[in-house]
């Protein structure tokens, strides 16, 4: 061995044994071991991402995968959204549309399906509301059922497969992106290594890995300048997950008027041929009384709405979601069609690529999207009542071709959140989000005002 490489082999040797930790040896309610653990995973892979150099980055490509591979024939730990996942996907496999009634009514005598059973529904975290899982992932719940009909683990390990294949899609395309834009391949490693990435996306099912390969996807046929197959691909991230539709504004004014028109209309014919089924069953009904619910009701890691939810608590004497909730997303709903519908060109400053406006029409390159994505994203997340720690690895992925790292401080810090987990529930550590959003906006604002590093887009 190679006495420079050790240092390599050591750092992949330790991450590999934490992931199989994570995997198969720790429970969430394990505060101690799951925070000690993933911050040594988290240093090392700054360690790897500073310090990679042109010859070892397959080494470090290869080893991403594998590191997701060692999950393959586990079941998610930090999370049991899977169990709705075959849930759904149990009553697709039965002709029995998954939108149409909620999980304790398949437990009454005169409705009984197979496969849905007390023992099930005693694992969903979602008993009482209905899905709320669009389409493509609808489909994908249903090809875990197809294949492994009576295995909750075959069910999970076939969902693996294919968040895996959405996962070595994405980093082949960001590649493809990162020399249309000029930039070093090693920025892969910024997405590929992360330990949130690969613990919450392979480890945890969540689908996200969907919505980040489609999103990419539309990214590099802009590149190509192929339009229809751009609207196409974003339709099909909306399928996975609804996020997406906050960055629909922002290719107004970034698309010529023939481009538009065709990325657009392709995006709502995909869109309409996806969401057909929801009309059937009165589908849509059961999606919009979750969507309420989970805007009116759900509450963690917030932000901004923490902060005006105290307020609301002294001035109130109650919690004041109902009606601060929709508020806020009004909010931010404007300030994302500020800054999505705002012109703008890119200047090569000495921080590298920054965003000015413009009263003209844009010229032809696009490179300056992903970075309007970021800010849009960023806008939604800091005014939502709700932030999983699987919600920014849009934000991390965005990391790789943008100049901006706080996405990837967030990465390492909202994991943190994981420590309010016990053996009988939930109990939210507020001490720990302050810090969390403190050291995120800090580092932002540092990014945005001191750092005099060079960095391309």
């Amino acid at each position: 061995m190679q006495k420079h490489k050790l240092p390599i082999y050591l750092a992949a040797g330790v991450s590999a044994l934490i992931y199989l930790l994570f995997g198969y040896g720790v429970a969430r309610p394990d505060s101690a071991v799951l925070l000690s653990s993933y911050t040594v995973l988290f240093v090392l892979y700054v360690w790897v991402i500073q310090s990679a150099s042109d010859f070892d980055f397959k080494f470090w490509l290869v080893t991403a995968l594998l590191f997701r591979l060692l999950f393959v024939a586990s079941l998610p730990v930090l999370s049991d959204d899977f169990y709705r996942f075959i849930w759904d996907g149990r009553l697709i496999a039965s002709g029995v549309h998954p939108f149409a009634e909620l999980p304790s009514f398949y437990l009454q005598p005169e409705h009984t399906i197979s496969g849905l059973n007390q023992a099930l529904f005693d694992r969903l975290n979602s008993q009482n509301y209905f899905t709320v899982y669009p389409p493509l992932a609808q489909a994908v719940f249903f090809l875990s059922v197809y294949f492994s009909p009576d295995s909750i683990l075959g069910s999970v390990v076939i969902m693996r497969v294919l968040i895996l294949l959405a996962e070595v899609g994405t980093c082949f395309l960001l590649l493809k992106l990162l020399q249309e834009f000029g930039l070093k391949r090693e920025r892969v490693l910024i997405y590929a290594l992360n330990p949130l990435i690969i613990l919450e996306l392979t480890g945890n099912l969540h689908f996200e890995a969907f919505l980040i390969f489609f999103v990419v996807s539309c990214l590099f046929f802009l590149s190509r300048t192929r339009i229809a197959l751009a609207g196409v691909a974003m339709a099909t991230a909306i399928g996975a997950k609804l996020i997406p539709l906050i960055f629909l504004p922002l290719f107004v004014n970034r698309l010529k008027i023939l481009q538009w028109v065709v990325f657009y209309a392709f995006v709502v014919i995909s869109l309409v041929l996806m969401f057909y089924p929801l009309a059937i069953d009165n589908g849509f009904a059961g999606l919009t009384e979750s969507l309420k619910l989970y805007f009116r009701s759900f509450e963690f890691n917030a932000s901004i709405y923490y902060v005006v939810r105290e307020y609301g608590f002294l001035t109130k004497g109650y919690n004041t979601i109902q009606t601060v909730g929709w508020k806020l997303g009004v909010i931010s709903a404007t300030l994302i069609s500020i800054v999505s519908l705002w012109k703008y060109e890119l200047k090569r400053g000495q921080n590298g690529f920054v965003l000015t406006s413009q009263s003209d029409v844009l010229p032809d390159s696009l490179k300056h999207i992903p970075l309007v994505m970021m800010w849009v994203l960023t806008i939604y997340l800091f005014f939502a009542t709700t932030v999983h720690p699987w919600y920014i690895t849009t934000l991390v992925m965005l990391s790789v071709i943008t100049r901006y790292r706080f996405a990837v401080i967030w990465s390492g810090l909202i994991f943190f959140t994981y420590s309010g987990y016990t053996s009988i529930g939930y109990d939210e550590r507020l001490w720990i989000v302050f810090v969390e959003y403190l050291l995120v906006i800090g580092y932002l604002v540092y990014e945005l005002v001191w750092t005099k590093k060079s960095r391309s887009v």
